[in-house]
């Protein structure tokens, strides 16, 4: 009797269904569009969690992204340090409640307070078009139709000399009218020492140029990088002064670039934004836009994009 009751028992537990196991409502990447008095701005949560531990990355609106350490969470409430106090400068903080899906709350700094809203990131898993459309001048050499100041507009130095688009000076940004969703890009880039500057995919994920001090950034924020979130695979030459050619293909979240004719990042997933985007709205079509207020003397040619054939 005995016998027969252990193994009924047990059949019953086997019966029973696995109960699933419980994360936090705040694991995912999250996208945040925010609305402050100094413009739109663009932020992203990326939140895993491990042995009931969560593990928190911030993209802030400029910079790079990085690993939070000072946060607290409370059931479905987050908060979080986003840049601690110097000097005369109040610490910005963030909190957050998990709720419909969303993660809403306020952003603090000092007096300064800003609701935000964040929505979770679209996956964009896409399959690479069948074929492409012919590349298409996106830069016709002669003057900048199809193009418009951002940012600083007021102290543009985009111009075009000599059949090139030239940045003369620190000043305004740059950005296509036309926006995209997934293309193949190429550019040419002449990019002086101690330049620094990024040619942005769909205004949203910055590719870096620059020839800042040698050592000066990791190699994920280093020339033909996803900045801060992409290194490339191996490091080439420096050649500062000299043209180089990108070939950039971006399909859903999935990037390939190919810098003077060597893969150097191949078929990489991008996380996220990256700091300066225009816009988290990760699922829509976006302009590239070109940095001007870092440096300035980066010299451009032969911009053309193919998109997926219909």
């Amino acid at each position: 009797m005995r016998h027969y009751f252990a193994g009924l028992v047990l059949a019953c537990a086997l019966a029973i269904p696995a109960l699933p196991q419980t994360s936090s409502p705040f694991v995912g990447r999250w996208d945040f569009d925010v609305t402050t008095p100094a413009g739109e701005h663009a932020n992203w949560l990326g939140i895993t969690e491990q042995g009931g531990k969560l593990d928190i990355w911030f993209q802030p609106t400029g910079g790079h992204v990085f690993q939070l350490t000072d946060f607290h969470v409370d059931g479905s409430h987050l908060s979080f340090t986003a840049s601690p106090a110097s000097g005369n400068r109040p610490a910005t903080t963030w909190d957050l409640d998990a709720t419909g899906g969303k993660l809403t709350g306020v952003q603090k700094h000092g007096d300064h307070s800003t609701p935000l809203t964040g929505v979770r990131a679209p996956e964009l898993n896409r399959s690479a078009p069948k074929t492409w459309t012919k590349p298409k001048a996106l830069f016709n050499g002669k003057n900048l139709d199809g193009w418009e100041p951002i940012g600083n507009v007021a102290n543009n130095h985009w111009v075009v000399k000599d059949g090139l688009l030239v940045n003369e000076a620190h000043g305004a940004n740059l950005k296509s009218v036309r926006k995209f969703d997934d293309f193949k890009l190429h550019f040419e880039v002449n990019c002086p020492d101690d330049a620094n500057s990024g040619f942005y995919l769909r205004g949203r994920y910055e590719l870096q140029l620059e020839y800042v001090k040698e050592g000066s950034e990791p190699i994920e924020r280093q020339m033909g990088s996803i900045y801060g979130r992409i290194a490339p695979n191996q490091e080439l030459p420096r050649t500062p002064g000299k043209w180089e050619t990108f070939d950039v293909t971006l399909v859903g979240r999935t990037v390939t670039v190919v810098r003077n004719g060597v893969k150097t990042i191949d078929a990489k997933e991008i996380e996220g934004i990256t700091g300066g985007a225009l816009d988290a709205d990760e699922g829509q079509p976006g302009s590239f836009y070109i940095q001007g207020d870092h440096t300035g003397g980066l010299k451009f040619r032969n911009i053309t994009v193919s998109v997926p054939k219909k």
